[in-house]
């Protein structure tokens, strides 16, 4: 034996080195140290009865989620990134080695030095509940053995933060030091800070809404219809089935995908520029470069989510309003206790700077912190995506000097407590 590490490897024959060296290597990504690397999606089920909204339960549920960065001593630096529609919990970095693989839906956010500084924040982003990244949703097994699909309870954006609150207590978090989101990821972080007061240091509302419009109704329900109308849906019941209603789901993503850019931005891309001839040919072909690019993200879309939990999904969207049961916006923040970060983008027309004002104008009324952006860009609703440079400055600064205040306050209180002890001795 070799100490503790085994026996000795036998030496690798000349020749046979020789031929390694000619073997093709399999090409790996570079290390870049500013970037969040190789990460696990880890998985937790909680036996307890999740009673919903609705009046529905789920008896037992498991939450899919990604951590990065390390918590500190006393749990105080973590914060909870909460996606939005089409997400789930692959926030940033990477499954393997791989140099095609597509990173985190917001990588260029997480790290070290970055919006979400890891050096500094302890990071998590798990899959809400109805969605189908790992959580549980109507695609998981049911306790008869089968899928739910239908049978899964009807869920709302206060049941997916509700289940969250589950997960920070595994993880033996008591306060989060901040929620952030974009779209319904905002919806949710503004949801902790009413529903849990006491759990919620600052809430990052980004390009959301406190309610939904009857226009953001409007185009979810295009997109359920779409998933109807394709046969291949079932009634929702098609996971038994070689077939799915990828057809249906991939226009409903397309029609997603055109509210979530804006005209400039598409003008800026296609035009009316034509896709892979030099002109029209006056048929249903595929003309035009903007056509061939929704296909693709349609088709894209049907190789990661599930149909059903797109409708369950686009239904908690349509259903959110902050004041149910508070009567108000204004009185449903009235017990909120945090910090609030409201940002808007001037192209963005799903959710546009008069919904952004509606949480502003009452934090205004009610006296509560609130720092607002508005923000000139020409992405549309997915500018906060895009914009890294702006963003960065904006959330990051905004995070930076937060983390100063509470640690300049930790001193305050160390240095009054010491002082009552030397009051007493």
């Amino acid at each position: 034996m070799n100490g503790k590490f085994g026996p000795p490897r036998p030496a690798i024959p000349p020749e046979e080195d020789d031929l390694r060296k000619l073997l093709p290597r399999r090409p790996v990504r570079m290390r870049d140290p500013q970037s969040i690397e190789i990460v696990d999606r880890h998985h937790v089920t909680f036996d307890e009865v999740l009673q919903l909204r609705s009046g529905g339960i789920l008896a037992g549920f498991t939450l899919a989620y990604e951590a990065y960065g390390k918590l500190n001593d006393d749990h105080s630096n973590a914060i909870l990134i909460c996606h939005a529609l089409s997400g789930d919990s692959h926030l940033a970095g990477y499954y393997t080695d791989d140099p095609e693989e597509k990173p985190g839906w917001w990588h260029e956010a997480v790290g070290p030095g970055k919006m979400f500084d890891t050096n500094r924040f302890f990071v998590i982003c798990s899959n809400v509940i109805g969605g189908c990244r790992g959580s549980t949703g109507p695609s998981s097994i049911a306790p008869d053995g089968k899928p739910y699909a239908l049978r899964f309870p009807v869920v709302t954006v206060d049941d997916m933060v509700k289940a969250q609150t589950y997960l920070m207590d595994y993880l033996g978090i008591k306060t989060l030091f901040a929620v952030a989101g974009g779209s319904m990821g905002g919806m949710q972080a503004l949801q902790w800070a009413v529903d849990y007061p006491d759990r919620v240091r600052n809430t990052l509302f980004i390009a959301s809404t406190p309610v939904s419009s009857s226009q953001n109704i409007a185009f979810n329900e295009i997109g359920r219809q779409a998933i109807y109308a394709d046969p291949y849906w079932n009634h929702g019941d098609y996971y038994d089935t070689p077939e799915r209603p990828d057809a249906g789901l991939a226009v409903a993503r397309m029609v997603g995908h055109i509210t979530y850019m804006s005209e400039q931005s598409l003008e800026a891309k296609f035009g009316r520029r034509l896709q892979e001839k030099t002109e029209l040919t006056y048929s249903f072909e595929t003309d035009f470069a903007v056509e061939s690019y929704l296909h693709y993200q349609g088709f894209k879309f049907t190789e990661r989510f599930d149909a059903n939990s797109y409708l369950y999904i686009t239904k908690a969207l349509d259903y959110y309003n902050v004041a149910d049961g508070h009567g108000s916006i204004e009185n449903a923040l009235k017990k909120t206790r945090c910090n609030y970060l409201v940002i808007s983008f001037s192209s963005d027309w799903l959710y546009t700077r008069p919904q952004a004002l509606e949480l502003v104008r009452p934090l205004e009324n009610l006296g509560l912190p609130v720092e607002y952006h508005h923000v000139e860009a020409s992405f549309g609703h997915d500018s906060f995506l895009v914009e890294v440079e702006t963003m960065t400055e904006i959330v990051g600064g905004y995070l930076n000097r937060q983390w100063q205040v509470s640690h300049d306050e930790a001193i305050t209180d160390d240095q009054r407590n010491h002082a009552n002890v030397d009051l007493h001795n």
